[in-house]
């Protein structure tokens, strides 16, 4: 995919003759216009007019030589062919982490938008000074708005000559008058960050003939042959044997074979392990029990859950962390050929527990069952989190605003959810228990896979917990999130690569330790 090189630079402003410079304007106390010094005359001039009032988010995009930016120009103060001004409205120290986070990260989505209207392909931003937050952090979150925002899928448009060529933006250039050494590294963090995410984008985007199990398993190769990370793939007949029944009978109604990727990062010395597994349903059409056609077409989207941990893992394998990270996607799709599994069957999982199948459209759970089992036994990791779009259950509870958080361990719980507000990835935990689990219980086998149509998120994940045993465990269900997320200007409409940059702030903030001492096991009555 397309990469933009991000420069940090002390140059001053007036030094830039690039097609748009962008500017921040706050609000001080008595609400008069506060930002760069050089451009205080012009902030002056515009004061009068009521096109821009320096609120959050709103902007305004000016070319000399008209208009207050004349001065300026004659003078030699600026070189710049357009300015766009940004504003943050009341500049307060009070206002939460996570908000002045976002507030960053939409600014960079509305350079991002207005680069696509010009068609301007190099843009150069003054870092604003932010109370609460050094120009490191700015730096950081500013830059990973202007890339996720920058985003585009154009693998399947054809392209007349006479159409227009632009596919994004190819330089940006941070002017800060400090700590460029500290930016500089902050910016690759975020160039991480956004790449992953972009990356879990295409792939969503992607149609089913276009993304299917075995191109998770060709990615899994890539990327660890690029990074130095250990990939396995099983495919079939090696499920099979190793009794992984879930993801077989998922896929025992499609012709493409199912498969079970794992991506492994060691760091070379004694360390922690984290397990990460994330549903790869390349494809759902709820199998037998058939879903409705309306709607259908969004079911490519399955896998968002399986794009997340494995693009995670690029992120990984740049950055290297001091902890081991694992991780597995169960990949199939789900079809209703004369093979599929039907309502009423009976499979066994890895390790022996059976299920009663009552509806074959809860399948999710099915192929992540074996592969927590699996990924559990196999490399008896510290904690394990999995990641699926699960549950239509946890949209109607959640909406698109939230996904939902499921957990047997508190610390980890917390964790996930500080991590998550930090990136502008919001989680709500949803409570569990014995009342919950009585729902999937079975007359015939141990469990089956459907709890009855209320508390559906919640069902989906007593049934999981079945499969951890005691390992800290957090389950985060992005059906809500996945797609259709709440509007943002650098979130795209369709996929939106959410819970990538949740796990690998939680991977970055890895605090050693996390799950000894007590206290830290919940299970809610």
């Amino acid at each position: 995919m397309k990469s933009s090189k991000i420069v940090v630079s002390k140059k001053k402003i007036n030094k830039y003759s690039g097609d748009l410079l962008v500017a921040f304007v706050g609000l001080d106390e008595e609400g008069a216009f506060a930002g760069d010094e050089l451009l205080q005359p012009l902030l002056e001039s515009l004061s009068q007019y009521k096109e821009f009032t320096g609120k959050a988010e709103e902007h305004i995009l000016l070319y000399p030589p008209f208009g207050p930016l004349t001065d300026l120009l004659s003078a030699g103060l600026l070189s710049c062919r357009r300015l766009l001004l940004i504003g943050r409205g009341k500049i307060q120290s009070q206002i939460d982490a996570g908000e002045r986070n976002e507030t960053l990260r939409i600014a960079g989505g509305i350079i991002a938008s207005q680069c696509k209207i010009n068609k301007i392909e190099e843009v150069g931003v003054v870092l604003p000074h932010s109370a609460g937050l050094s120009d490191v952090e700015v730096g950081e979150y500013l830059t990973e708005g202007i890339l996720l925002g920058d985003y585009r899928f154009l693998k399947y448009k054809t392209r007349k000559k006479d159409e227009d060529s632009y596919i994004g933006i190819k330089k940006v250039e941070l002017y800060s008058d400090k700590h460029n050494e500290a930016i500089r590294t902050s910016v690759v963090k975020a160039s991480h960050s956004a790449l992953a995410v972009c990356v879990a984008r295409d792939m969503a985007n992607e149609p089913g003939n276009g993304w299917t199990p075995t191109h998770f398993a060709d990615y899994a190769k890539e990327l660890a042959e690029k990074l130095d990370l250990k990939c396995t793939v099983l495919d079939k007949s090696e499920l099979a044997e190793l009794g992984m029944g879930g993801i077989v009978a998922v896929s025992q109604g499609s012709e493409t074979p199912p498969k079970l990727v794992i991506l492994e990062y060691d760091p070379g010395r004694k360390s922690e392990t984290i397990l990460l597994v994330g549903k790869g349903l390349t494809f759902d059409s709820g199998g037998i029990s058939l879903k409705p056609a309306q709607g259908m077409m969004d079911m490519k989207y399955d896998m968002c859950g399986g794009a997340a941990v494995m693009t995670v893992m690029e992120a990984v394998g740049r950055e290297k962390p001091d902890v081991r990270v694992v991780a597995i996607v169960p990949a199939s799709d789900n079809m209703a050929g004369g093979g599929a599994i039907k309502p009423g069957d009976v499979i066994t999982h890895y390790g022996g527990i059976t299920c009663e199948i009552e509806n074959t459209d809860a399948e999710g759970r099915l192929i992540l069952a074996d592969a927590l089992a699996y990924g559990i036994e196999k490399f008896q990791p510290d904690c394990v989190i999995d990641v699926a779009t699960l549950t239509g259950a946890v949209v109607v509870a959640l909406g698109h605003h939230h996904a939902g958080l499921l957990s047997n361990n508190d610390n980890l719980a917390t964790k996930i959810i500080a991590a998550g507000k930090q990136s502008g990835e919001p989680f709500w935990r949803l409570p569990m228990g014995e009342m919950y689990a009585k729902q999937i219980k079975s007359p015939i086998a141990d469990t089956k896979n459907t709890g009855g149509k209320h508390a559906g998120a919640i069902t989906a994940a007593e049934f999981l917990r079945q499969f951890v045993g005691k390992v800290p465990w957090a389950h985060l269900d992005i059906a809500g999130t996945a797609w259709e997320f709440t509007e943002k200007s650098y979130i795209p409409k369709g996929p939106s690569g959410f819970g990538v940059r949740t796990l690998i702030t939680l991977l970055r903030q890895w605090e050693k330790g996390l799950f000894t001492g007590n206290g830290s096991e919940t299970r809610d009555k």
